[in-house]
């Protein structure tokens, strides 16, 4: 009886939009998996891709991310083939059927969080591959995936600040910061809106191997970073 009130009620509601937070943290999580799509001892970059992410949301960090050294990053999706908001398609190294022990877990926005924030398989996998990630990344609306889970609870985060009042209406319990190009708190990094996502990587190159590595790196890409995270021209009031 119990069991059947339970599910009428999760029923209930995913009909009526997202579920809840709290919800999704009590859910079953993925299978772990022993097997890894990385190379041994290398710097694992775990990224998240779905239907109509964001390019640059992604192919920013990935640019600099991957000048680092012995560094490897591979995609995951829930299937095989993956199409961005622009169009061109990417393949997926390994599929959210399981989770995966990985450095970073890099996830980015775009137009479909605003479908995935309602999938309950996402978010239970979230919990799951959070767990195995030493560290996580989001870009844009990237971090309103993290916000349907409880991860960022009492944490400070930031977002796209075009959509900040929608992600915050996802979860009041995170500290958002309207006034962020991004925020590092405990193993979560959050970034404001598209470009934010390049410039939180440059950041991220620092924190891990210097400054003169994330100079080089900006260099070589010929890129006007942004290395101030309260410089955020598009804060909202």
């Amino acid at each position: 009886m119990q069991r059947r009130q339970f599910i009428k009620g999760a029923s209930l509601l995913m009909a009526g939009g997202a579920m809840t937070p709290m919800l999704q943290a009590k859910t079953i999580s993925p299978p772990v998996s022993s097997e890894t799509p990385f190379t041994q001892g290398k710097y694992r970059v775990l990224a998240l891709v779905f239907d109509d992410y964001e390019t640059l949301d992604l192919h920013g960090p990935v640019e600099m991310l991957g000048h680092m050294p012995n560094t490897e990053i591979k995609l995951v999706a829930a299937k095989e083939i993956v199409r961005s908001y622009q169009g061109p398609r990417v393949v997926a190294d390994c599929l959210t059927t399981n989770t995966y022990d990985c450095d970073l877990l890099v996830i980015p926005g775009g137009l479909g969080t605003r479908k995935l924030v309602s999938d309950s398989s996402l978010s239970q996998w979230l919990l799951a591959q959070v767990a195995r990630s030493q560290h996580v990344f989001t870009i844009c609306t990237g971090t309103a995936l993290l916000a349907m889970t409880c991860v960022l609870n009492g944490r400070k985060a930031t977002t796209n600040k075009m959509a900040f009042e929608w992600v915050r209406s996802l979860n009041a319990n995170p500290q958002w910061q309207p006034k962020a190009r991004w925020v590092l708190d405990g193993k979560f990094l959050t970034s404001s809106g598209v470009s934010a996502g390049t410039d939180a990587a440059l950041f991220w190159v620092k924190h891990l191997h210097g400054e003169a590595e994330a100079k080089r790196i900006q260099t070589l890409t010929e890129y006007q970073w942004n290395d101030d995270p309260h410089n955020d021209p598009y804060a909202v009031g």
